[in-house]
């Protein structure tokens, strides 16, 4: 019997296998670009899924501006901002099948296409006759659909980007992952807070109108640039010798091998994104605020602009300590100190909510995020995406995923009822209470992650491939037909020539 428990370990290396099929993914004769652009292609475009869920946040504020009683009194304003974390949640579920049963490549172009037409179609948003909640019906309808295709880049993208970092130099596949995958989700929530700004200083306050509407089409640009780099996109090579594409997938076995690890992986991203996602989207108006009602609506974006920098040395910084230290206590150590962060936030929120001193908010705030990112941020997708297997890795990492993307709409659900019900009757603890929650959850994650998680090394995609494998062979499931046919084919032809 194989011992589960060995998986995603730190051995230096798998040992070959006759058929050529467990050598090292990072011995495949490629030249450095080739190897890091499939990086690249695969995991950028997660900056989609930054940009469109943040600019949300500022277009909700300037259509409480134009429609105050239609938009801002109705359940729109809550639909818009959380209606793509429903379409999301479809489209890991659904591209996670489709990246594991048929093609990484594909199902990442036509996520691509996706979130390019909605995109723009959120951005040009009409209702029939000029109607105002036809307007905001339009737009929860493309919202949601954009949310499809951003779910498609989790599965697809993500897991391609991780099998393709496999290729990569030992010692630095980790950062490389973080890079271009959550480093673009958070650059993507800075420049959505950058953009409306320049945006409305541009526009000015009197054309709103047209101001939301370019911020929401801006972000057809990220996707459609990355189009022909898909294209020309090859199946990572871990996908190419381990899927399961070809073969039926024994479903009872590997829930036996991977749900109780699923479980906890999953658990760590619903705390994650429950509170990551509803402060991102929530800032603006935070700080809005604490402004004051009379403060021009560009300063109220500059301020967020700041907020959301935060972000970014956290997620740098954490994707170098996540290949020093190791992915498992990066993210552990890491949400704890953001749950210290907002437990002091949470207890001196009275003097730092006092509009003199909306700068020291901005600081302890901005370093709250920070620690966020550098921990389960930078860690969460890794962790996902390396330790199971190749073979049902899509799925594995769309169902964990969509798990986070439900605490990304809970937690802008009860934050949003929390903020709502004592904004105007007891501002302070419409502030306090989300960070207590959101601290309180930390401190779990952070248990979690450094008792219930397995070290991952280096080397753990190869490591994974091969246990589970043995795992499939000891109870009587055959291998031999896992792989793509023509891949299979050649590596054995190679098992055979190393023989002789």
């Amino acid at each position: 019997m194989v011992n589960k428990d060995a998986s995603a370990s730190t051995s230096p290396h798998p040992p070959p296998s006759p058929d050529g099929q467990n050598d090292s993914y990072a011995a495949t004769p490629k030249g450095r670009w080739e190897r890091l652009w499939p990086v690249v292609a695969c995991g950028a475009g997660l900056f989609s899924d930054g940009y469109l869920n943040g600019v949300i946040g500022s277009v909700n504020t300037m259509l409480g501006k134009i429609y105050p009683t239609t938009y801002k009194t109705s359940a729109a304003q809550a639909n818009v901002s959380s209606i793509t974390f429903a379409g999301t949640v479809v489209g890991m579920l659904f591209f996670g099948w489709t990246s594991d049963h048929i093609s990484r490549k594909w199902s990442l172009f036509v996520s691509t296409i996706i979130i390019l037409v909605f995109a723009a179609l959120s951005a040009g948003s009409y209702g029939a006759g000029g109607s105002q909640s036809g307007l905001f019906a339009a737009l929860t309808a493309y919202r949601f659909l954009t949310g499809i295709g951003i779910g498609g880049e989790y599965p697809a993208g993500s897991v391609g980007c991780a099998e393709s970092t496999g290729e990569l130099k030992e010692g630095t596949r980790n950062r490389w992952f973080i890079l271009f995958t959550n480093v673009q989700i958070d650059l993507g929530f800075v420049i959505s807070a950058i953009v409306p700004m320049i945006v409305v200083l541009a526009t000015t306050e009197s054309h709103l109108r047209a101001a939301w509407r370019i911020c929401l089409g801006l972000g057809v640009l990220p996707p459609l640039s990355l189009l022909y780099l898909r294209l020309k996109l090859s199946e990572p090579e871990a996908y190419k010798r381990n899927t399961m594409a070809n073969t039926k997938t024994p479903w009872l076995l590997v829930i036996r091998y991977y749900g109780a690890r699923l479980f906890i992986v999953s658990l760590i991203w619903f705390i994650y994104d429950f509170s990551a996602y509803s402060f991102g989207i929530f800032s603006s108006t935070i700080v809005s605020n604490l402004l004051g009602s009379d403060t021009a609506l560009w300063k109220s974006f500059g301020w967020n602009t700041l907020i959301n920098f935060f972000y970014m040395p956290g997620c740098i910084a954490g994707s170098f300590v996540s290949d020093w230290i190791g992915p498992k206590k990066t993210l552990g150590y890491g949400v704890l100190a953001q749950a210290i962060v907002g437990f002091i936030m949470a207890g001196c929120y009275a003097p730092l909510s006092h509009p003199a001193n909306v700068g020291g908010f901005v600081v302890v705030y901005g370093v709250f995020l920070s620690l966020g990112e550098l921990g389960p941020g930078d860690n969460i997708g890794l962790v996902a995406s390396k330790t199971c297997a190749t073979a049902v890795r899509g799925q594995y990492y769309g169902i964990a995923a969509a798990v986070g993307k439900i605490g990304a709409f809970v937690g802008t659900q009860v934050l949003s009822i929390l903020y709502n019900k004592y904004e105007d009757t007891d501002p302070i603890k419409a502030g306090q209470y989300p960070f207590f929650i959101s601290s309180a959850l930390c401190v779990l994650s952070a248990a979690l992650a450094l008792f219930a998680l397995p070290h991952i090394g280096q080397d753990t995609i190869d490591q994974e491939d091969v246990l589970f494998r043995e795992y499939l062979q000891s109870h009587g499931y055959d291998t031999s037909k896992m792989g793509l046919r023509s891949e299979s084919a050649e590596a054995i032809v190679e098992g055979e020539e190393k023989k002789s």
